[in-house]
């Protein structure tokens, strides 16, 4: 969680990929990490409109950005963070204006009683906590979606937070979603940085394909795998890797006979298991599996290099 939104992705031993996406309305097909954005970040700013909390699309910004930054800015989330005693002034590089906060959320407050004509009564700390409240229910959803809409219990995983706002909301959207143990890595404000420093370097190669899975396609489908991985590693020699830090992941791009619904299946243990994986997988995420043919749309292969080994430490 940012300054203007909230980036949700999925992690279990591997990063999940999708190769189509659609945004504005324009399909794109890319391999890219299956990451799901919402507008709801510290700089989002809050609104009142027609009997309803509304927090963003829009936001602040970083200039003027939130009242707090004393630049004339709109309430925002971090102000109610602020407000609510959840933000640690004497952390931040610059004094925060308390004051035009505390005015601001008491005069939205009489605008909202104003409204509600003679109905119980808000204060001001409720109103931040109401704005709060629909900030975390709109980052809760892309979470659901990634998890319970794939056919994952939410609860079983752990919430992991990353960027300056998200310390302020883990812990309540993990108990929404029933999530039992949240994780605040110490530099968590800057690890998108820092991991792009030690990124790895990825080169994509994918044929199409025109055949069942089969055991007699298997010895076809084995080569091409090699092929790929050539120029996979080629690719990568030539940004300056050697091929000890290359490896290669490979992917079955694979859907039943009469189904326009492939998946991209990565290989397991056994070449032979790749049509028991799509199964369970298809099991998975639609609730059945079908007494048909399994059909290859592509082959495809990541060739990584990687870019630093990280020692992970016990402790």
């Amino acid at each position: 969680m940012g300054g203007t939104s909230t980036d949700v992705a999925r992690y279990a031993g591997a990063l999940e990929h999708i190769f189509e996406s659609t945004i504005a309305q324009v399909t794109i097909q890319t391999p890219q990490l299956d990451i799901n954005t919402v507008a709801a970040g510290g700089g989002s700013m809050l609104f009142w409109e027609n009997g309803l909390f509304k927090v963003g699309p829009h936001s602040a910004g970083a200039h003027p950005g939130p009242a707090c930054y004393g630049r004339g800015g709109p309430l925002t989330v971090t102000d109610a963070n602020l407000f609510l005693g959840r933000i640690i002034p004497d952390y931040f590089p610059r004094p925060l204006d308390i004051a035009i906060v505390k005015e601001k959320f008491s005069s939205l407050a009489a605008t909202i009683n104003a409204e509600k004509d003679g109905l119980s009564q808000l204060t001001a700390e409720e109103v931040a906590v109401g704005f709060l409240s629909i900030a975390n229910a709109t980052m809760t959803r892309p979470i659901r979606t990634l998890s319970e809409g794939r056919g994952f219990e939410t609860a079983a995983h752990n919430l992991c937070c990353f960027g300056g706002a998200g310390g302020q909301h883990a812990v309540a959207i993990a108990r929404d979603l029933g999530i039992r143990q949240a994780l605040i890595p110490r530099y968590s404000s800057i690890l998108s940085a820092y991991g792009m420093a030690l990124a790895d370097v990825v080169v994509e190669n994918q044929e199409p394909e025109a055949a069942a899975f089969t055991a007699d396609n298997i010895p076809k489908l084995q080569e091409r795998f090699e092929r790929l991985k050539d120029a996979g590693v080629a690719g990568l020699v030539s940004q300056g890797f050697s091929k000890p830090q290359i490896y290669h992941e490979l992917f079955l791009n694979m859907r039943y006979q009469g189904s326009d619904t492939a998946l991209m299946i990565p290989r397991p243990v056994k070449f032979e298991e790749f049509g028991d994986a799509f199964a369970a997988r298809h099991q998975q995420e639609f609730g059945f599996r079908q007494p048909r043919e399994i059909l290859i749309d592509d082959v495809r292969v990541r060739s990584i290099g990687k870019g630093m080994d990280v020692a992970l430490s016990s402790v």
